[in-house]
């Protein structure tokens, strides 16, 4: 007989609401994320403490900009230099895994979770929760939503305001809702913005 958990984590559906270990696994997440909001900005050896209590893996450096908040936690993955904005939202029912230098701006949200089409199931209680995965190099804009079950390839810029709601392959500049690839990513984007005396490039 399978657990909650393991249902969702199988991409069956499961009983997101009413099922007391889930509401226990919920409630202690929760709790952390208060614990990491409430953290003074000068405190980045608190913020570090916390943030890999509440994470299930981080690989390198990590800057989470408060407010943060997660369901889970223990389902998000993230990569070498992970930075997110103010106020970003993972609802990790499932695998939530990031790449390398992936930078997030404010007010996003990423969703695993769904809810069924069929009434007398959604008043049950019962959810979906489809992986995301989000690869390396990926800058995403303000008040962006990932939906269920997508993947996001690696060097992808996606814009302010979209609604991902479809894989995005790698290498392009992808926006709006529905998201949809605008065009590929070139060498004269590098040109895109005056450069003073940046010697690295």
């Amino acid at each position: 007989m399978m657990t909650e958990w393991e249902k969702a984590q199988a991409g069956f559906l499961y009983d997101a609401n009413y099922d007391s270990d889930l509401i226990d696994m919920r409630t202690k997440c929760a709790d952390l994320c208060y614990e990491f909001n409430m953290c003074r900005p000068s405190d980045v050896t608190k913020q570090q403490e916390v943030l890999h209590k509440l994470f299930g893996q981080i690989k390198g450096n990590v800057v989470v900009t408060a407010p943060f908040y997660c369901d889970y936690g223990v389902n998000i993955s993230v990569g070498e230099n992970f930075y997110t904005n103010h106020n970003v939202t993972i609802l990790d029912g499932a695998k939530v895994t990031f790449g390398d230098n992936v930078f997030i701006a404010p007010d996003c949200v990423f969703s695993t979770a769904g809810h069924p089409i069929d009434t007398e199931q959604r008043n049950l209680g019962l959810e979906i929760a489809l992986p995301i995965t989000v690869g390396d190099n990926v800058w995403i804009g303000t008040n962006v939503s990932v939906l269920p079950g997508v993947t996001i390839g690696s060097n992808v810029v996606i814009g302010a305001g979209s609604v991902v709601n479809r894989n995005i392959p790698d290498g392009v500049i992808a926006a709006g809702n529905p998201c949809r690839v605008i065009r590929k990513i070139t060498e004269e984007d590098k040109k895109k913005y005056p450069i003073y005396n940046l010697k690295s490039l």
